[in-house]
């Protein structure tokens, strides 16, 4: 309706070079990355991806500075992630930007404690990753199980707790579960009381209270080297099916308005804002489903995966080849968007990604 009113997905290729240093009690792990964009922009930045340092008192570890602290069991969506908080199912996976933490960890042969404070000194406003809160994580080994609990209390969002199991059932299989409750959660909402046609963003902040997240799956690995993951998730502070519905009206109501009635910009914009609901959380449905393929033989390794949404029968289908010698490692992939032409995934403004990433260590 009115081109330049929201970005266009481009094509781009980018340089990154990672180094690491360490020493006695302290290690760094930085990135310079280059990239070069559709259109003639040449952006760069460099970062540290951690630099922190480490001593021991009385079999406690203590750290302070960035670093990556990753916890919970699952692999498409990890509900107890409460500090590094990663983004999931990336099409190339690389290495994550810690968090500013103070840290204290104990460890003996089967229990560990982990205490932290993240992002010392941010505003209480800060969302999602970057919000202060303080952090907690027990961890006890029973034979085959590894059993997970979890507490987190941010400056905004409260008080959570969670709890999480990884069992190895045989040679071949492996499950796991995870769940967490929440009482406050960040989201966007419509302003119900906004017109049609809004003069400012309709999409605000909002507070999702007394949710629950959850995950349950497992991977069975054949000894080819075959294995296949399956896993089921709720997350409750998602977009709930009737919020999706009255997202889709008013699409449809907006597209719906006579051209020489309403200027083309002003419905543009309203447009634009609806992709506002695509950040509402970290999942689009609460309702989830994924299952991954993958196989491993003389430094080949094809995946091929799919994560569906019961809601509302979308898809989107990722396949990817990875060939790993022993310095060099290249590998390329495709991510589709299918289901119904309705579905969420079929709105998102990028419906195919391709991608050719090359890595060599020195």
């Amino acid at each position: 309706l009115q081109p330049g009113t929201a970005p266009q997905a481009r094509a781009s290729a980018t340089l990154e070079a990672e180094f690491r240093a360490s020493g006695s009690g302290w290690n760094i792990t930085g990135t310079a990355q280059q990239q070069a964009l559709s259109g003639g922009e040449h952006p760069n930045r460099a970062w540290f991806n951690e630099a922190a340092v480490t001593h021991d008192i009385g079999g406690w570890a203590l750290s302070a500075g960035k670093k990556i602290v990753a916890w919970d069991v699952a692999y498409g969506f990890r509900p107890n992630d409460v500090v590094q908080q990663e983004t999931r199912r990336l099409l190339v996976s690389t290495l994550a930007e810690g968090r500013p933490v103070l840290m204290a960890e104990h460890f003996n042969a089967d229990t560990a404690w982990s205490f932290v404070f993240a992002n010392a000194g941010h505003a209480r406003s800060e969302l999602g990753a970057r919000e202060p809160a303080f952090a907690a994580r027990v961890y006890q080994r029973d034979g085959s199980a590894d059993w997970h609990g979890f507490a987190r209390y941010g400056a905004h969002t409260g008080a959570s707790v969670g709890a999480a199991l990884a069992w190895v059932a045989t040679d071949a299989l492996e499950v796991h579960a995870s769940a967490r409750y929440v009482s406050r959660a960040d989201s966007k909402a419509l302003d119900v009381a906004a017109p049609l046609v809004a003069a400012i963003n309709p999409w605000q902040a909002s507070t999702v209270r007394r949710a629950t997240q959850a995950i349950v799956g497992g991977t069975w690995t054949h000894e080819s080297q075959l294995s296949v993951t399956m896993e089921a998730w709720w997350d409750g502070t998602s977009l709930s099916t009737t919020q999706w519905d009255a997202w889709r009206e008013r699409n449809r109501a907006l597209n719906a308005l006579p051209h020489n009635a309403v200027p083309a910009a002003a419905v543009a914009g309203n447009l634009a804002w609806q992709s506002e609901a695509f950040s509402a959380a970290s999942n689009l449905h609460r309702s989830n489903v994924f299952v991954r393929a993958s196989w491993e033989y003389e430094g080949w390794s094809p995946t091929l995966d799919l994560l569906y949404h019961p809601a509302d029968r979308g898809r989107m289908v990722t396949a990817a080849l990875l060939w790993k010698g022993d310095r060099v490692q290249v590998q390329g992939g495709l991510r589709v968007n299918a289901g119904p032409a309705a579905s969420v995934l079929r709105q998102l403004p990028t419906q195919r990604q391709a991608f050719l990433m090359g890595t060599w260590a020195f």
